[in-house]
């Protein structure tokens, strides 16, 4: 992979809502889906999505330019067991954007926020692209309380740094041209068959979030090095991802022996969105897994 992709898997995602339940999971029909809303420790209206009940609570985190609602199949697929939660990040979906900090750990910080506002004592973490490394910084504010970590097409690596003129770069890209590197990257998260409406939907809302979000969340990322905070996890780390992008299964054992990953034939960025049938079975495995664990 190379580094203008990972530097794009680590910040860039969106998807479009998608209905369907796994078999033998809750009828999607039957689940009440509630609108809340919390603070960020820096004071930004957090607007989260939960559902259901039961531990462990499955906490979904979407990726950059993304928001709550391309979850909702996962919503409604577990409440039968779980609390299911999926929140808005900051300068997404209904979240606030009124703050000065951007960056992962600072994401991770506004998911911790959610889970002490939902008082969850046990719990495993999802996160789409950006997400992962954010569940990963949440995972780590959250001791005792996560029993591990599930990336979404993410970590296909991990030893990497966001260098500042990277995160410059892109930045300054999409401020000057935003729907035209929008476009541009939408169409390099997919297999060139997807569904063209599944695409344009991704672009359409991938387009809501306010530039000025995306200039600050791009920039709030120089520096960064993922590998740094999974050596200090001390929960599992899993991956669910597509093979558009082959994960190194190697180079991320280096860094976190206790890391595992089952790739989709034929998927995209987007597997919640593309296939949620497959992909909530693959949840519900790794769910099991994890929560053999406590």
């Amino acid at each position: 992979m190379n580094r203008t992709y990972a530097f794009v898997c680590g910040v860039l995602l969106a998807g479009a809502v998608a209905f369907g339940s796994a078999a033998g999971m809750e009828d999607p029909m039957s689940v009440q889906i509630e609108r809340k809303t919390c603070s960020a420790p820096d004071g930004v209206v957090l607007v989260y999505s939960a559902a259901g009940a039961g531990e462990p609570a499955l906490v979904f985190i979407h990726g950059g330019l993304a928001d709550r609602g391309f979850y909702d199949s996962q919503l409604r697929a577990f409440a039968g067991s779980h609390r299911v939660i999926a929140l808005d990040l900051p300068g997404h979906g209904e979240s606030g954007s009124n703050r000065a900090r951007w960056g992962y750990p600072e994401f991770g910080a506004d998911v911790k926020a959610v889970v002490d506002a939902e008082k969850l004592n046990k719990l495993i973490l999802f996160g789409n692209s950006l997400g992962g490394p954010v569940a990963v910084e949440a995972a780590l504010l959250l001791p005792g309380r996560a029993l591990g970590v599930v990336g979404i097409d993410t970590f296909q690596r991990i030893d990497y740094t966001i260098t500042a003129e990277e995160a410059r770069e892109r930045a300054e890209a999409f401020r000057d041209d935003y729907a035209g590197n929008m476009k541009k990257m939408v169409k390099n998260l997919f297999h060139p068959d997807a569904d063209p409406a599944l695409v344009a939907d991704a672009e359409k809302r991938m387009m809501k979030t306010p530039p000025a979000a995306t200039y600050g969340m791009f920039m709030g990322m120089a520096g960064y090095s993922p590998a740094v905070s999974a050596r200090k996890l001390a929960v599992p780390l899993r991956a669910i991802n597509g093979d558009l992008y082959p994960t190194d299964v190697d180079e991320i054992q280096n860094i976190k022996d206790d890391f595992q990953v089952a790739v989709m034939k034929h998927m995209g960025h987007y597997p919640m969105i593309e296939r949620p049938e497959e992909f909530n079975r693959l949840v519900a495995e790794v769910v099991q897994e994890l929560s053999r664990r406590k």
